[in-house]
């Protein structure tokens, strides 16, 4: 295959960025993006030039670090995939490929496309844990859970934090990596005690990283390559009215 690259550039994050072309031709259809972004960086190399920066990790669609705009899109045009899980076979030969990060105030640009996402990490350590002080781990079972209540938890927890909401959100909101966050620790038992106070402080948190507001473009669902539901981000604002009625009583 031969595939040609506009690829940003950007040395840090007070430099002026610029798009750069490269072409490969020899590209395996069956290569991951990252594979071949690891063959345009060896070919940069041998030529003495630097190589593309850009977030990589498991490379197993688990632990979120990779994730960039294909042509506009985050994670490219496959649904319910990772970039790291998107395959060159998926683009014609010949294709021109756009490759930019993640754009938002809140993820500001490191080298190339690799972005600050370190805000995610802040709105969870605002709320996103647990406690309360239950002793000893107990029996598994000892609290039953309705297995709707269970799926839905999971659910829920299958955001990996890899950003792509935000950067496909015309507002650069993170609701639904916050709404995912709130939801699988608050639909759990182990969750309810702190559930009022872990949903003020998140969006608090959020709010305060610079993210956008949600306003249902539903941009982030259609990006989302564990296909989380808006429904989360509803549950957020039920559980957000909630907590200021209750301060409102107190």
């Amino acid at each position: 295959m031969r595939i040609r690259l506009k690829v940003w550039r950007q040395e840090s994050r007070e430099a002026a960025g610029r798009f750069e072309t490269y072409d490969l031709d020899s590209v395996n259809e069956h290569m991951s993006f990252l594979e071949m972004l690891d063959v345009l960086n060896e070919k940069l190399t041998l030529e003495g030039k630097e190589p593309v920066a850009f977030d990589h990790d498991c490379r197993e669609g688990i632990c979120g670090m990779c994730g960039f705009l294909i042509n506009g899109i985050a994670h490219g045009p496959e649904k319910g995939t990772t970039l790291c899980q998107l395959h060159m076979r998926h683009f014609q030969d010949g294709a021109e490929l756009t490759l930019e990060p993640w754009r938002a105030k809140a993820f500001p640009v490191i080298k190339d496309l690799i972005v600050d996402r370190s805000a995610l990490d802040r709105v969870i350590q605002a709320g996103g844990y647990i406690s309360v002080n239950t002793g000893s781990a107990p029996e598994a079972n000892i609290h039953p859970v309705p297995k709707d209540t269970a799926e839905k938890a999971m659910d829920a927890a299958a955001c990996i934090g890899c950003g792509a909401c935000v950067a496909a959100c015309p507002n650069a909101s993170a609701m639904l990596f916050t709404a995912a966050k709130v939801s699988h620790l608050g639909l759990m038992p182990q969750g309810q005690p702190e559930r009022m106070q872990r949903v003020k402080k998140m969006i608090a948190a959020m709010d305060a990283e610079g993210f956008g507001s949600c306003t249902n473009h539903g941009e982030c669902q259609a990006v989302c390559p564990k296909e989380i539901s808006t429904e989360f981000i509803a549950r957020l604002n039920r559980d957000l009215i909630r907590s200021a009625l209750l301060l409102t009583r107190v």
